[in-house]
């Protein structure tokens, strides 16, 4: 069977049209979403398992953990990765779960090492085995090490990880710096009542380490019983720390930095600050997560997943994996709720769905591959469709700056060699296909308004249909 393609274009904003000005390839691919972020950054966890227990993380009564026939295979996380680099990702982070419990780890981070234009490679663990994997792992390849520590005293460490075992992370940091890891990066969780009266002694860590200590804000987590009075605010950390040097001040960040980037006058290191919470870096994201199950995720605190795993599985060619991965990131929303969202995972409920209602967006492979989540909705969350009583509004539009909008889209139609030769030959009854296809985008492009519920007329000031024969 031979694919008929048909071309138009996706909905996009302005600012993706300007990207797509500096590089047309962007536009174009599937790992840019509809507000033009271009995704170069891919984090993978390996497993669901981990060997502390830390309470901001892990319930007390632990969690359900996927049978090891569910989790990613070796080939299929090479796979996987090799497919999100041939797409434009030049970094990927291996996490967890705890990265280092997985026997492979250091098998995957070879393969990996051989994937042409991958840039660099990076992990994220608690440091508790670093000492015995870590000069294997800088041979196979491991460019990067982020290690969570997020106390310097050892009976507040057993406490929150309900484990033993603060030593040898601190060895592990030192032999990640005497191997030549430049910074070592040392992950914090600021917990308020717990270890926020050891920010500066993390800060001072830096004066005599090359490490880059981030503090993260305390987010909601799946069970962790969040409570927005345990987050405390970066800024709130910077005049803490100004406090003791007030010579403390910023560098400059880079476009896609999720750490802001601070320092002390002469010190080796550096200080960062992850303000998921208080200042959301949504605007310039290029990260995509997979679970260690298979699943993509386009946003850390989104509630919608598409199984990779599940496609693999089905026998889905490269083609179509693509194209999976490009309407999953063309969902992706503008920015997560914050600090004021109401989402917390231990709430998701499963949306049901009629698979047939889908198939004509996804195709047959989306109809194994799709999960849909729901969770509370707050005020602030409301549909902008709906009103206060739940009824149908339409958006009112009067004052609206007028933008300038680019829309893509890509269909392929697979038929027999029977009918490509007939349509080749243009020996059909009902005329030459490929024009009457041209013609059929072009009037289903100018009845969006028709076919969208509530949705406005749209001004259109071009649409280009292009259909070719492979």
């Amino acid at each position: 069977m031979l694919p008929l393609r048909v071309f138009c274009r996706r909905f996009s904003t302005k600012r993706a049209l300007d990207a797509s000005i500096k590089d047309p390839k962007l536009i174009e691919s599937p790992l840019t979403d509809t507000f033009g972020r271009h995704h170069t950054y891919l984090r993978i966890s390996l497993t669901e398992r981990c060997n502390l227990r830390c309470l901001y993380c892990m319930p007390a009564d632990g969690v359900k953990l996927n049978p090891n026939d569910k989790i990613l295979t070796t080939e299929e996380v090479i796979r996987i990765s090799r497919l999100f680099v041939n797409e434009g990702v030049t970094k990927i982070r291996l996490t967890g779960g705890e990265p280092t419990v997985r026997k492979d780890l250091t098998d995957i981070v070879a393969a990996l090492r051989k994937i042409d234009n991958l840039q660099t490679i990076a992990m994220t663990t608690n440091g508790i085995v670093l000492t015995r994997q870590l000069v294997d792992l800088q041979r196979a390849g491991l460019d990067m090490i982020n290690i969570s520590l997020d106390t310097l005293k050892k009976e507040k460490f057993e406490y929150i990880t309900r484990r033993k075992g603060w030593e040898r992370v601190m060895m592990g940091i030192d032999l990640a710096l005497q191997l030549g890891y430049n910074p070592v990066k040392v992950n914090c969780v600021v917990t308020r009542g717990f270890n926020d009266d050891e920010v500066c002694d993390f800060v001072k860590l830096t004066e005599e380490k090359n490490v880059d200590v981030r503090f993260i804000e305390y987010m909601p987590f799946g069970g962790n019983k969040w409570e927005m009075q345990k987050m405390v605010p970066y800024q709130e950390m910077v005049k803490m720390i100004q406090q003791r040097w007030p010579d403390f001040h910023s560098l400059m960040n880079g476009p896609n930095d999720t750490s802001k980037a601070w320092k002390i006058p002469g010190a080796i290191g550096q200080v960062g600050f992850i303000t998921s919470m208080s200042e959301h870096f949504c605007g310039s994201c290029n990260r995509l997560r997979i679970t260690a199950d298979g699943n993509l995720k386009v946003c850390l605190f989104g509630n919608t997943e598409v199984s990779l795993r599940d496609a693999i599985r089905s026998g889905c060619s490269e083609e179509d994996l693509t194209a999976l991965i490009g309407a999953a990131v063309g969902r992706k929303k503008k920015q997560h709720a914050g600090v004021n969202s109401s989402f917390k995972s231990t709430h998701l409920r499963s949306l049901h769905y009629n698979p047939g209602s889908l198939s004509h967006l996804y195709g047959n492979i989306a109809m194994h591959s799709l999960r849909f989540y729901s969770s509370e909705i707050s005020k602030q969350q409301q549909l902008t469709h709906v009103d206060e009583q739940g009824k149908a509004s339409m958006v009112d539009v009067t004052n609206k700056d007028i933008t300038i909008r680019h829309a893509s889209a890509k269909a392929v139609v697979k038929v027999d060699h029977r009918i490509t030769k007939l349509i080749k030959e243009n020996g059909l009854k009902k005329g030459d296909v490929l024009t009457v296809a041209q013609i059929a985008g072009i009037l289903g492009a100018k009845k969006t308004s028709d076919i969208i519920p509530l949705c406005h007329n749209i001004p259109l000031t071009k649409i280009r249909v292009s259909v070719r024969l492979d």
